[in-house]
Protein backbone atom coordinates (compact mmCIF):
# COMPACT_ATOMS: atom_id res chain seq x y z
CA UNK A 1 0.00 0.00 0.00
CA UNK A 2 1.16 3.35 -0.83
CA UNK A 3 2.49 5.46 2.11
CA UNK A 4 3.07 9.35 2.84
CA UNK A 5 6.47 8.39 4.25
CA UNK A 6 10.02 9.59 2.60
CA UNK A 7 9.18 11.91 -0.24
CA UNK A 8 11.85 13.12 -2.44
CA UNK A 9 14.72 15.29 -1.07
CA UNK A 10 14.81 18.34 -2.94
CA UNK A 11 16.35 21.66 -2.82
CA UNK A 12 15.31 24.42 -5.43
CA UNK A 13 11.59 23.30 -4.76
CA UNK A 14 10.19 23.21 -1.50
CA UNK A 15 7.16 20.79 -0.42
CA UNK A 16 5.41 21.09 2.96
CA UNK A 17 2.47 18.27 3.78
CA UNK A 18 -0.92 20.08 5.55
CA UNK A 19 -3.65 17.26 5.78
CA UNK A 20 -4.61 16.71 2.37
CA UNK A 21 -2.91 19.82 0.90
CA UNK A 22 0.56 19.58 -0.67
CA UNK A 23 2.23 22.87 -1.14
CA UNK A 24 5.27 22.81 -3.61
CA UNK A 25 7.23 26.18 -3.57
CA UNK A 26 9.82 27.37 -5.88
CA UNK A 27 12.75 28.10 -4.42
CA UNK A 28 15.47 29.94 -6.59
CA UNK A 29 14.62 33.59 -5.19
CA UNK A 30 17.91 35.40 -6.07
CA UNK A 31 17.22 34.25 -9.87
CA UNK A 32 13.38 34.77 -9.95
CA UNK A 33 12.73 31.07 -9.83
CA UNK A 34 14.32 30.64 -13.31
CA UNK A 35 13.59 26.91 -14.62
CA UNK A 36 17.20 25.21 -14.74
CA UNK A 37 17.47 21.42 -15.20
CA UNK A 38 17.80 20.68 -11.26
CA UNK A 39 14.38 22.90 -10.52
CA UNK A 40 12.74 21.36 -13.08
CA UNK A 41 13.91 17.42 -11.95
CA UNK A 42 13.00 18.25 -8.64
CA UNK A 43 9.69 19.53 -9.57
CA UNK A 44 9.01 16.36 -11.51
CA UNK A 45 9.48 14.18 -9.15
CA UNK A 46 7.67 16.03 -6.30
CA UNK A 47 4.94 15.77 -8.87
CA UNK A 48 5.35 12.17 -9.58
CA UNK A 49 5.24 11.40 -6.10
CA UNK A 50 2.15 13.44 -5.15
CA UNK A 51 0.52 12.21 -7.60
CA UNK A 52 1.41 8.51 -7.04
CA UNK A 53 -0.50 9.32 -3.39
CA UNK A 54 -3.64 11.10 -4.73
CA UNK A 55 -6.69 9.73 -3.12
CA UNK A 56 -8.60 10.45 -6.02
CA UNK A 57 -6.45 8.02 -8.30
CA UNK A 58 -6.16 5.18 -4.75
CA UNK A 59 -9.69 5.67 -4.08
CA UNK A 60 -9.04 6.00 -0.33
CA UNK A 61 -8.89 8.99 1.79
CA UNK A 62 -5.88 7.83 4.02
CA UNK A 63 -2.81 5.15 4.01
CA UNK A 64 -2.58 2.36 6.31
CA UNK A 65 -0.88 4.94 9.48
CA UNK A 66 -3.80 7.26 8.62
CA UNK A 67 -2.13 9.98 7.10
CA UNK A 68 -4.20 11.98 4.45
CA UNK A 69 -3.95 10.71 0.96
CA UNK A 70 -3.60 13.81 -1.38
CA UNK A 71 -6.23 15.90 -2.88
CA UNK A 72 -4.59 19.26 -3.64
CA UNK A 73 -1.16 20.98 -4.66
CA UNK A 74 -0.54 24.84 -4.10
CA UNK A 75 2.11 25.81 -6.94
CA UNK A 76 3.92 29.20 -5.62
CA UNK A 77 7.27 30.88 -5.79
CA UNK A 78 9.43 32.29 -3.16
CA UNK A 79 10.56 36.16 -3.42
CA UNK A 80 9.02 39.17 -5.50
CA UNK A 81 8.64 36.74 -8.90
CA UNK A 82 6.75 33.23 -9.52
CA UNK A 83 8.92 32.17 -12.22
CA UNK A 84 11.27 34.18 -14.80
CA UNK A 85 11.04 31.64 -17.10
CA UNK A 86 13.74 29.60 -18.59
CA UNK A 87 17.20 29.58 -16.80
CA UNK A 88 19.30 32.13 -18.41
CA UNK A 89 22.72 29.63 -18.70
CA UNK A 90 20.16 27.35 -20.43
CA UNK A 91 19.32 29.82 -22.86
CA UNK A 92 22.82 30.42 -23.43
CA UNK A 93 23.91 26.21 -23.74
CA UNK A 94 21.01 25.71 -25.81
CA UNK A 95 22.92 27.49 -28.78
CA UNK A 96 25.60 25.18 -28.73
CA UNK A 97 24.25 21.77 -28.05
CA UNK A 98 23.32 19.08 -30.66
CA UNK A 99 19.67 19.00 -31.87
CA UNK A 100 19.50 15.79 -29.67
CA UNK A 101 20.41 17.81 -26.54
CA UNK A 102 18.00 20.09 -27.52
CA UNK A 103 15.63 17.83 -28.06
CA UNK A 104 16.01 16.17 -24.16
CA UNK A 105 15.96 19.71 -22.46
CA UNK A 106 12.60 19.98 -24.29
CA UNK A 107 11.39 16.55 -23.35
CA UNK A 108 12.48 17.15 -19.97
CA UNK A 109 10.18 20.56 -19.85
CA UNK A 110 7.50 18.79 -21.53
CA UNK A 111 7.65 15.81 -18.79
CA UNK A 112 7.23 18.90 -16.24
CA UNK A 113 3.83 20.47 -18.13
CA UNK A 114 2.83 17.36 -18.87
CA UNK A 115 2.89 16.00 -15.44
CA UNK A 116 1.18 18.98 -13.93
CA UNK A 117 -1.62 19.34 -16.56
CA UNK A 118 -3.09 15.76 -15.93
CA UNK A 119 -2.11 15.86 -11.97
CA UNK A 120 -5.40 13.73 -10.41
CA UNK A 121 -5.32 16.37 -7.72
CA UNK A 122 -7.00 19.87 -8.12
CA UNK A 123 -3.91 22.34 -8.71
CA UNK A 124 -4.01 25.72 -7.38
CA UNK A 125 -1.75 28.68 -8.49
CA UNK A 126 -0.63 31.55 -5.91
CA UNK A 127 1.22 33.65 -8.41
CA UNK A 128 2.98 37.28 -7.83
CA UNK A 129 5.11 39.06 -10.21
CA UNK A 130 6.16 37.50 -13.46
CA UNK A 131 5.38 34.27 -15.10
CA UNK A 132 7.24 34.68 -18.44
CA UNK A 133 7.70 32.11 -20.98
CA UNK A 134 8.06 28.84 -18.82
CA UNK A 135 6.74 30.30 -16.01
CA UNK A 136 3.59 30.70 -18.20
CA UNK A 137 3.45 27.47 -19.19
CA UNK A 138 3.28 26.39 -15.53
CA UNK A 139 0.03 28.62 -15.05
CA UNK A 140 -1.75 27.20 -17.92
CA UNK A 141 -1.14 23.98 -16.82
CA UNK A 142 -2.58 24.64 -13.04
CA UNK A 143 -6.80 24.23 -12.49
CA UNK A 144 -7.31 27.33 -11.07
CA UNK A 145 -4.73 30.32 -10.68
CA UNK A 146 -5.32 33.24 -8.16
CA UNK A 147 -2.52 36.14 -8.86
CA UNK A 148 -2.15 39.60 -7.70
CA UNK A 149 -2.53 42.97 -8.99
CA UNK A 150 0.97 43.22 -9.97
CA UNK A 151 1.57 40.09 -12.18
CA UNK A 152 2.87 39.68 -15.79
CA UNK A 153 2.29 37.30 -17.86
CA UNK A 154 3.79 36.72 -21.06
CA UNK A 155 4.85 34.34 -23.76
CA UNK A 156 7.70 35.97 -24.40
CA UNK A 157 9.97 33.35 -26.63
CA UNK A 158 9.32 35.60 -29.77
CA UNK A 159 11.74 38.22 -27.83
CA UNK A 160 14.62 36.13 -28.52
CA UNK A 161 13.52 34.47 -31.83
CA UNK A 162 12.01 31.41 -30.67
CA UNK A 163 7.93 30.10 -29.82
CA UNK A 164 6.27 28.43 -27.06
CA UNK A 165 5.98 25.34 -29.07
CA UNK A 166 6.87 22.90 -25.88
CA UNK A 167 4.40 25.16 -23.31
CA UNK A 168 2.10 25.50 -26.50
CA UNK A 169 -0.33 22.60 -26.21
CA UNK A 170 -0.91 23.55 -22.72
CA UNK A 171 -1.19 27.34 -23.12
CA UNK A 172 -3.80 26.76 -26.54
CA UNK A 173 -6.06 24.89 -24.17
CA UNK A 174 -6.02 27.28 -21.91
CA UNK A 175 -6.31 30.14 -24.28
CA UNK A 176 -8.00 29.13 -27.42
CA UNK A 177 -6.56 29.53 -30.68
CA UNK A 178 -6.91 33.17 -31.35
CA UNK A 179 -5.73 34.02 -28.27
CA UNK A 180 -2.86 32.01 -28.07
CA UNK A 181 -1.65 32.93 -31.31
CA UNK A 182 -2.02 36.53 -30.79
CA UNK A 183 0.16 36.48 -27.30
CA UNK A 184 2.52 34.24 -29.01
CA UNK A 185 2.95 36.56 -31.60
CA UNK A 186 2.78 40.17 -29.66
CA UNK A 187 5.20 37.86 -27.04
CA UNK A 188 4.40 41.17 -24.89
CA UNK A 189 3.32 41.18 -21.02
CA UNK A 190 -0.12 41.11 -19.85
CA UNK A 191 -0.96 42.69 -16.64
CA UNK A 192 -3.93 41.22 -14.01
CA UNK A 193 -7.10 42.75 -15.94
CA UNK A 194 -6.44 41.15 -19.30
CA UNK A 195 -5.18 38.10 -18.04
CA UNK A 196 -8.29 37.52 -16.28
CA UNK A 197 -9.88 38.26 -19.22
CA UNK A 198 -8.74 36.04 -21.44
CA UNK A 199 -8.99 32.94 -18.77
CA UNK A 200 -5.16 32.55 -18.30
CA UNK A 201 -6.05 33.40 -14.56
CA UNK A 202 -9.00 32.93 -12.53
CA UNK A 203 -8.96 35.22 -9.78
CA UNK A 204 -7.14 38.47 -8.90
CA UNK A 205 -6.37 39.60 -5.10
CA UNK A 206 -4.84 42.90 -3.90
CA UNK A 207 -1.35 41.84 -2.71
CA UNK A 208 0.69 38.73 -1.89
CA UNK A 209 -0.61 38.61 1.98
CA UNK A 210 -4.13 38.37 0.29
CA UNK A 211 -3.19 35.16 -1.40
CA UNK A 212 -3.48 32.23 0.72
CA UNK A 213 -7.20 33.29 2.34
CA UNK A 214 -7.56 33.40 -0.88
CA UNK A 215 -6.32 29.09 -1.59
CA UNK A 216 -7.51 28.49 1.27
CA UNK A 217 -11.47 29.88 0.70
CA UNK A 218 -11.01 28.04 -2.57
CA UNK A 219 -9.78 24.60 -1.22
CA UNK A 220 -12.62 24.24 1.20
CA UNK A 221 -15.04 24.10 -1.75
CA UNK A 222 -13.25 21.54 -3.67
CA UNK A 223 -12.69 19.45 -0.47
CA UNK A 224 -16.81 18.82 -0.64
CA UNK A 225 -16.46 17.16 -3.72
CA UNK A 226 -15.50 13.87 -3.92
CA UNK A 227 -11.85 12.97 -4.55
CA UNK A 228 -12.44 10.89 -7.21
CA UNK A 229 -14.77 13.01 -9.36
CA UNK A 230 -12.10 15.27 -9.11
CA UNK A 231 -9.46 13.06 -10.88
CA UNK A 232 -11.97 11.61 -13.21
CA UNK A 233 -12.93 15.17 -14.12
CA UNK A 234 -9.89 15.51 -16.02
CA UNK A 235 -10.29 12.29 -17.81
CA UNK A 236 -13.62 12.99 -18.90
CA UNK A 237 -12.18 16.42 -20.37
CA UNK A 238 -9.49 14.87 -21.67
CA UNK A 239 -11.60 12.11 -23.92
CA UNK A 240 -13.77 15.33 -25.02
CA UNK A 241 -10.54 16.53 -26.12
CA UNK A 242 -9.52 13.52 -28.40
CA UNK A 243 -12.84 12.04 -29.20
CA UNK A 244 -12.41 11.58 -32.88
CA UNK A 245 -15.79 8.89 -32.70
CA UNK A 246 -19.17 9.60 -33.59
CA UNK A 247 -21.37 11.77 -31.73
CA UNK A 248 -23.62 8.61 -30.97
CA UNK A 249 -21.04 6.91 -29.60
CA UNK A 250 -19.42 9.79 -27.38
CA UNK A 251 -23.26 9.72 -25.98
CA UNK A 252 -22.81 5.98 -25.24
CA UNK A 253 -19.53 6.42 -23.97
CA UNK A 254 -20.97 9.15 -21.44
CA UNK A 255 -23.73 6.76 -20.08
CA UNK A 256 -20.67 4.02 -19.37
CA UNK A 257 -19.33 6.51 -17.53
CA UNK A 258 -21.68 8.03 -15.39
CA UNK A 259 -22.81 4.45 -14.50
CA UNK A 260 -19.26 3.34 -13.74
CA UNK A 261 -19.28 6.62 -11.31
CA UNK A 262 -22.64 5.81 -9.62
CA UNK A 263 -21.56 2.20 -8.65
CA UNK A 264 -18.36 3.24 -7.50
CA UNK A 265 -17.12 3.32 -3.88
CA UNK A 266 -17.10 6.85 -3.92
CA UNK A 267 -20.24 7.25 -5.80
CA UNK A 268 -22.58 4.90 -3.77
CA UNK A 269 -20.85 6.96 -0.72
CA UNK A 270 -22.48 10.34 -2.27
CA UNK A 271 -25.53 9.01 -2.96
CA UNK A 272 -25.87 7.25 0.14
CA UNK A 273 -24.66 10.68 2.29
CA UNK A 274 -27.54 12.58 0.30
CA UNK A 275 -30.43 10.34 1.32
CA UNK A 276 -29.57 9.76 5.06
CA UNK A 277 -28.68 13.69 5.13
CA UNK A 278 -25.11 13.39 6.55
CA UNK A 279 -21.62 14.59 4.79
CA UNK A 280 -20.34 12.36 3.00
CA UNK A 281 -16.66 10.77 4.47
CA UNK A 282 -14.71 12.55 2.31
CA UNK A 283 -16.03 16.41 3.17
CA UNK A 284 -13.54 18.04 6.33
CA UNK A 285 -15.68 17.83 9.57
Amino acid sequence: MMTMENPPQTELVTMTLDGSRANLRLNREDKFNALNVQLITELCELLDWTAARSAGTLDALSDENGAPYLRSIVLSGSGRHFCAGADINMMRDAGANTPEENRADSKRLDRLFNSLWAHPCFTVGAIQGVALGGGAGLVACLDHVIGTQNIKLALSEGKLGILPAVIGPYVYRRLGSACFRRLAMQASRVGAEEALRTGFIEQVVTDIDSLEPAVQSLLDEVLTTGPCAVTLAKQLTLNFDRWTESDEALRDWTLDFTSKMRGSKEGQEGLSSFLEKRSANWKPE
